[in-house]
């Protein structure tokens, strides 16, 4: 299985689907955008909500909550708060559809436990460790696996 370097003092951005914390590395971050008219594709993956046009760029976007196997598809509480964060990864650009952007991050990669079972066992599934906070857990990202075609 790959193993996803948390680097000490690399910052993360955190971001929200139905009320789940997730965090990537700042380093794949391209930027953050408003979803604007995201176009559907047919025939197209459940998990892929369709393209945006990003500056000549087509840009495929995912449904955050489907990629992430959470129940209901796109779609949050406070429709202006959603945004879209482009990854580029290893020469692909890819959008995900979050409900919620959070705050930078930072944390001592000794604080990362690996994903709850079962997780792990999903060889497409992007979650590559866990950190605990007084509030919660926050599930880090592997955006090469997020981004898989």
């Amino acid at each position: 299985m790959n193993e996803v370097k948390h680097e000490a003092g690399s910052p993360w951005l955190g971001f929200s689907l139905k009320g789940q914390r997730y965090a990537v590395s700042l380093t794949a971050v391209r930027e953050v955008i408003r979803p604007g008219d995201i176009t559907p594709v047919p025939g197209s993956p459940t998990d892929v909500l369709g393209i945006v046009n990003l500056r000549g760029q087509i840009v495929p976007v995912l449904d955050g909550r489907r990629r992430f196997g959470l129940d209901g598809g796109a779609g949050a509480d406070d429709v202006d708060a959603q945004r879209v964060i482009v990854f580029d990864d290893a020469g692909t650009t890819v959008g995900l559809l979050i409900d919620v952007i959070g705050e930078m991050l930072q944390f001592d990669p000794a604080d990362v436990a690996p994903p709850p079972p079962g997780r792990a066992a999903r060889r497409d599934d992007p979650v590559s460790g866990v950190i605990a906070r007084d509030d919660g857990f926050i599930a880090l990202v592997d955006v090469p696996r997020l981004c898989r075609a």
